[in-house]
């Protein structure tokens, strides 16, 4: 296990839902005596935003803002004709580990399924060859994600996979070498298939690594239906809360982040000169 990643996995927990409304309500807790006011304030709003973004409902409050940010794909042929678009690329969404209704093996987990499957639907569509995209992360595997995904794909879809690109640890590195790989076989230009909460944040940092970029989002959390019960905590709309606050958070460091490389390389060509 390295550093780096645990870092930015304790990293990520204390800056987003539940643990950072526990943590705000625990300080509420320690400062109700110096401050009667200000403590109990704290209190009672780290409770009501946790039940607030436990629910569906509420969760939307984090995930349409970032959802209308990528329209869904209606006509993937007129797309793939008018953008010229050469491949479709397939990021992993995790796994689950030893699986014990297949052998004991890994397989991808829900939101990589559902990944695979709109890929396969615009694949069948287009006739563009596939790229699955995914490594083996800390957490360890016998097989990278990326070869769990081209299995599933063969064995369940029936649809082939060109490419695999099975070193990457998160979204940079999925664009970093997947652009690589596709660039060596004159690809420019993809159909991007990921969840709509996570394309904004993935479109970018393709199109940092030089790859035009069709968006081919699926899973769309603010489409569905409410119901009264979608306003009730519970611990799907928590992770729902989760995942879109991650993303937020996501987009603001990569924006940080590539702006500085940016405007280094901006700097090192001007001296060039």
């Amino acid at each position: 296990m390295s550093l780096g990643w645990l870092f930015n996995n304790v990293a990520g927990a204390l800056l987003l839902p539940p643990l950072n409304l526990i943590l705000l309500g625990l300080l509420g807790l320690a400062l109700r005596r110096r401050w009667p006011r200000l403590g109990p304030g704290l209190c009672v709003a780290a409770l009501a935003l946790l039940a607030v973004l436990s629910s569906k409902a509420g969760a939307r409050l984090l995930v349409t803002p970032l959802e209308r940010l990528s329209a869904p794909l209606t006509a993937p042929l007129a797309a793939q004709r008018d953008s010229g678009a050469q491949a479709i690329v397939v990021l992993s969404g995790g796994r689950l580990s030893a699986a014990p209704e297949y052998g004991g093996r890994d397989i991808p987990n829900y939101w990589t399924l559902a990944r695979l499957q709109y890929a396969a639907q615009l694949q069948r569509a287009t006739g563009l060859p596939l790229l699955v995209s995914g490594g083996t992360p800390e957490e360890g595997g016998a097989e990278s994600e990326a070869a769990l995904m081209a299995r599933a794909l063969r064995d369940d879809f029936a649809v082939p996979v060109r490419w695999l690109e099975q070193q990457s640890d998160n979204t940079a590195q999925n664009a970093q070498l997947s652009a690589r790989l596709l660039r060596a076989d004159g690809v420019r230009r993809i159909l991007l298939v990921t969840d709509a909460l996570h394309m904004p944040r993935a479109q970018a940092v393709f199109e940092h690594y030089g790859l035009q970029v069709v968006a081919a989002p699926t899973i769309f959390f603010s489409r569905e239906r409410l119901t009264p019960v979608d306003f009730v905590p519970q611990g799907e709309g928590l992770r729902r809360s989760h995942y879109a606050a991650h993303e937020w958070l996501g987009m603001a460091w990569y924006r940080l982040r590539y702006r500085a490389v940016d405007a280094r390389a901006a700097d090192a060509s001007a001296l060039d000169r």
